[in-house]
C-alpha cells in the first residue's frame, strides 16, 4: 500500500494503523493528521480522491465531514459567548423572538449546544431543496413543539442542531455560520483553503485534482474491527415512528452529498468540508496556540468540555456524553482519553482534541459507513495515537 506523508519519531503506530485500514477495513481514500502541542506530528494520505475514481488523493484533498461539522460550528457560539455577544444562559427567544412559539420560550442557548432543547425532529420534514434555503429550517423550527420538556433529558439533534445554531448566529452577528467560520476561524488559522461551510466554486470543480472528492458508501471490510449495533439501536433505526428515525429524517430524502448545490450551501450540522489538516489544526487551536493563534481562552475551553449531558440518549438509544456542542470521551464516542472532546461524522470522519496530552486529531475519508459515532477505521487510528503516547 502506497502511503504519502510523514510521521514524527514515536508516531509510527499511526502509519501502521492507517495502512491496515486500507488492507483490512475497506478504506478507499483517506487522510489523517495529528498535532501535538501545536506541532504537526502525523500527516498521512493515500488512496483515491473519489471513492469510485482513480485520481490519487493529494495532501490538500478535502471531503464532507458530515456531523464533524458540529464541532466547528459549536466554536462559533462559544467564541461569540467569550466576546460577550451571546449569553449561553439566555433564552433562545431573546435573540430570536419568533422561536418562543409552541412552548419553546424556556429553551436556553446552552440547551441547543448540549442537545437538551427537545427539538431533534420536524413533524413536517424538509425536502432537499427546502433544506438548502437558510430560512426554511428556522421557520420549520418556529412551528415545531418540543418532543420532551426542554432541559429534562438529552437526545442528539442530528439535523435540527444546524438550523438552531445558524439562526442564533445570524440574529447576533447578521452573518451565517459559514461566513463567520471563514472570517474568524479559517482565515486566522491559514485554513481558507482547507476548511469550509459552504464550498466555493473554485474548490468544487470536480476536474481539479486534489480538492473536494466524491463521497459514497465504503465497501465492507474484509477483516478486523467491526461494529455490531445493539438490538435496541437497530430497532430504533428500523421504526419509522421512533425519535431516532424521525430525527435523521428531518430532511427527506437526504440530499445527494456530491451535489454541487448541497456542497455550496451551509448546513452547520452536516455539510462542512475539510482536509484532515484543516480539522486537526482547528482543534489544535482550541487547546493551545498554533503559529500564534488560539481560538479559545482557558475559561471557554473548560466550558466546552465540561459535561452538560450524560446517560441514555433519547435519539441515539445509547449512553452519550456532551459538553457545549462537543461529544465527550465515552462508550459511544471513544476519543483518546477521558479529557478529550470533539465530534465524529456519521460513518467515518472525526476531529477532536485532548488538552492534557496536547493532541489534536483530524481524519477524513471518502467512504462512509452506517456507524454514527465509533467508526472502526477512525478508532484504529485513535488507538494507534494512544499507543504512540504510551510508547
Amino acid at each position: 500500500m502506497d502511503v504519502n506523508g510523514t510521521v514524527a519519531e514515536g508516531f509510527e503506530p499511526v502509519r501502521t494503523a492507517f495502512v491496515r485500514n486500507f488492507e483490512a477495513l475497506g478504506e478507499r481514500g483517506a487522510a489523517v493528521v495529528v498535532y501535538r502541542h501545536g506541532r504537526r506530528v502525523v500527516d498521512l494520505w493515500a488512496g483515491t480522491r473519489d471513492v469510485d475514481g482513480t485520481e490519487p488523493w493529494q495532501r490538500d484533498t478535502a471531503q464532507i465531514v458530515r456531523s464533524a461539522t458540529k464541532g466547528v460550528a459549536a466554536a462559533v457560539a462559544l467564541m461569540l459567548a467569550e466576546r460577550a455577544e451571546l449569553d449561553l444562559d439566555a433564552p433562545v427567544g431573546r435573540y430570536w423572538p419568533e422561536f418562543k412559539a409552541h412552548g419553546k420560550d424556556g429553551v436556553l442557548v446552552r440547551q441547543v449546544l448540549n442537545h437538551r432543547a427537545g427539538l431533534p425532529v420536524l413533524d413536517h420534514p424538509l425536502t432537499p431543496a427546502e433544506a438548502l434555503d437558510p430560512r426554511r429550517g428556522p421557520t420549520a423550527l418556529v412551528a415545531q413543539a418540543p418532543v420532551w420538556e426542554p432541559g429534562t433529558a438529552h437526545g442528539y439533534h442530528p439535523l435540527t442542531y444546524g438550523w438552531l445554531l445558524d439562526e442564533l448566529v445570524r440574529r447576533v452577528t447578521g452573518r451565517g455560520t459559514g461566513e463567520w467560520i471563514a472570517s474568524d476561524i479559517a482565515a486566522p488559522l491559514g485554513l481558507a483553503g482547507e476548511l469550509w461551510l459552504g464550498l466555493p466554486d473554485s474548490v468544487a470543480a470536480t476536474g481539479r485534482v486534489g480538492r473536494a472528492g466524491r463521497l459514497a458508501a465504503a465497501p465492507e471490510p474484509t477483516g478486523g474491527l467491526r461494529v455490531r449495533a445493539k438490538r435496541s439501536v437497530t430497532e430504533a433505526y428500523d421504526d419509522p415512528d421512533s425519535l431516532t428515525r424521525r430525527a435523521f429524517a428531518a430532511i427527506t430524502p437526504f440530499p445527494d452529498q456530491n451535489d454541487p448545490a448541497y456542497r455550496a450551501s451551509a448546513l452547520p450540522a452536516t455539510n462542512g468540508i475539510a482536509t484532515a489538516d484543516g480539522l486537526a489544526r482547528f482543534y489544535a487551536a482550541l487547546v493551545g496556540e498554533v503559529d500564534g493563534v488560539r481560538l479559545f481562552g482557558p475559561a471557554t475551553l473548560a466550558a466546552a468540555r465540561a459535561e452538560e449531558s450524560s446517560g441514555p440518549d433519547r435519539v441515539l438509544v445509547v449512553n452519550t456524553r456532551f459538553g457545549l456542542g462537543y461529544m465527550l470521551h465515552g462508550a459511544a464516542s471513544p476519543l483518546l482519553a477521558p479529557t478529550s472532546f470533539g465530534h465524529p461524522g456519521r460513518g467515518g470522519p472525526l476531529g477532536f482534541a485532548d488538552p492534557e496530552s496536547g493532541i489534536a486529531f483530524g481524519y477524513v475519508t471518502n467512504g462512509y459507513r452506517k456507524t454514527v459515532t465509533a467508526d472502526p477505521r477512525a478508532q484504529a487510528l485513535v488507538a494507534a495515537v494512544r499507543a504512540a503516547l504510551k510508547g
